[in-house]
C-alpha cells in the first residue's frame, strides 16, 4: 500500500479550492492514486485522488484523467478542480451520490451497465487523445497481426470493473478514466465479459451481455479472439509475479473460461 499525504498536507495541498474541510472520508484507494478520499469543506464537497508528484506512470495517469473530463462528462463526475505542490498532484471531483455496480447474474445493475458503456461508444474521440494509442495488450498477442486488431480511432476506458461503474438512485457514471486510450471499440465491451465472468456468468451469458453493444456486434470475431487470448497471457503473467493475489487468480480463471467458450488455445 503505497503512503499518502498526511492529514496536513492534505488540507494544505486543497485548501485553495475546498476550504476548511470539515470532514475526510478516506475510501478504498485504487492502484494508481496514493490516496482517494471524499472531502466535506466550505466550497462543497468533492471526491479526491491525490498522486505523487514525481516523474512516471501514476502522474501521468492522473494528468490524462483532467485531460479527458471534458470529453467524458456526465459520463463521469464533473472535475471542479485540480492542485499540485513539489510533493502530491490532486484532483477534486464532484461526489456523486453511488455505490459500485453489482455484475452477478441477475443483477438488476446489468441494463445500466451495458447503457453506460454504449455511452462511452458513442463519444467521439477528442484531438487530446488522439497521441494515447492503446498497446498494454500489444505485447501478449501471439503475434503483431494479431496486436494490429486491437488498434482503432474510438475512445476507450479500458479499466472496466464493478468500482468503476457506479449506479445511482437516477444516474449511472463511468469513474476513474486514469488510463483512456484510442483502441478499438470493442475493448471495453470485452472487459466487461471478463468481469462479469468473474462475477459468475458463464461465458456464453457475458458475451449476450455484450452483444448488447453495437461496438461489440461491429467487430471481428477473430480480434475478439485475439484479445481473449492476450488477456489471458496478460492475467497469467500479472498472477505469476503476484501468487498470492486473490483477485488476480480470479481473473485467471474467468479469462481461461472465456477462451475455452471461444475455442481459443493461449
Amino acid at each position: 500500500m503505497r503512503p499518502g499525504p498526511s492529514a496536513s498536507e492534505l488540507r494544505r495541498l486543497i485548501h485553495p479550492h475546498a476550504g476548511d474541510l470539515t470532514d475526510v472520508q478516506r475510501t478504498a484507494r485504487g492502484f494508481s492514486s496514493n490516496l482517494t478520499a471524499l472531502v466535506a469543506g466550505e466550497k462543497g464537497p468533492f471526491f479526491v485522488k491525490v498522486v505523487r508528484n514525481r516523474l512516471g506512470g501514476r502522474r501521468d495517469s492522473l494528468t490524462r484523467e483532467r485531460q479527458i473530463n471534458p470529453t467524458v462528462q456526465p459520463i463521469s463526475p464533473a472535475l471542479r478542480w485540480h492542485a499540485q505542490d513539489d510533493t502530491w498532484i490532486a484532483l477534486g471531483f464532484d461526489a456523486v451520490d453511488g455505490r459500485s455496480s453489482d455484475l452477478a447474474p441477475n443483477s438488476p445493475d446489468l441494463p445500466a451497465v451495458v447503457e453506460t458503456l454504449n455511452r462511452i461508444g458513442d463519444l467521439n474521440l477528442p484531438s487530446v487523445a488522439r497521441e494515447w494509442a492503446e498497446t498494454r495488450w500489444n505485447r501478449f498477442a501471439a503475434n503483431d497481426a494479431e496486436a494490429a486488431l486491437f488498434q482503432g480511432d474510438e475512445l476507450l476506458h479500458t479499466d472496466i470493473n464493478p468500482s468503476n461503474l457506479m449506479i445511482g438512485a437516477t444516474d449511472t457514471w463511468a469513474v476513474d478514466w486514469s488510463w483512456p486510450t484510442r483502441g478499438a471499440g470493442f475493448i471495453d465491451p470485452a472487459c466487461l465479459v471478463i468481469q462479469l465472468v468473474a462475477a459468475g456468468h458463464s461465458a456464453a451469458s457475458a458475451e449476450s451481455w455484450a452483444s448488447e453493444c453495437p461496438a461489440w456486434n461491429k467487430a471481428d470475431p477473430a480480434a475478439v479472439s485475439a484479445f481473449a487470448a492476450a488477456t489471458l497471457r496478460m492475467y497469467r503473467a500479472f498472477a505469476e509475479r503476484k501468487p498470492d493475489t486473490a483477485w488476480l487468480g480470479a481473473m485467471v480463471a474467468a479469462a481461461e473460461s472465456w477462451t475455452s467458450h471461444r475455442g481459443v488455445v493461449a
